[in-house]
């Protein structure tokens, strides 16, 4: 499964943005999808999370009520949309997928991996 990410920038505190992961195959629906992201000196950490057919997602506590993650099936495309953004929110941003239902919020369980998309938020 090749990933391709897209739709980071800089953005003030405050600001949105909306980030797409898109596959390069006719279906994912048997994967299981992550958004993960990591700063520079730092571990890749879990951000979002999303079943095979969207019936369920998960967050980290850091971004709850703040990033919403869907995906368009049809489309073979993930989002994270992130509203409200801080500075330490500033990250490479990663979509990354797993065969079957299980939303693993460990970066080891993920066998594909895009090359990330860059986010800085400035104060």
């Amino acid at each position: 499964v090749q990933l391709a990410e897209s739709g980071g920038g800089l953005v003030q505190a405050g600001g949105s943005l909306r980030l797409s992961c898109a596959a390069a195959q006719r279906s994912k629906d048997d994967y299981s999808m992550g958004w993960f992201r990591q700063a520079p000196g730092k571990e890749r950490e879990f951000v979002a999370g999303i079943t095979p057919l969207g019936g369920a997602t998960f967050y980290a506590d850091s971004v709850k009520g703040r990033f919403t993650i869907s995906r368009d099936n049809a489309k073979n495309t993930v989002y994270l949309q992130v509203d409200i953004l801080k500075p330490e929110d500033t990250a490479n941003y990663y979509c990354a997928a797993r065969v079957g239902g299980y939303v693993s919020r460990t970066p080891d369980d993920y066998a594909y991996w895009g090359q990330g998309t860059q986010v800085i938020v400035s104060s």
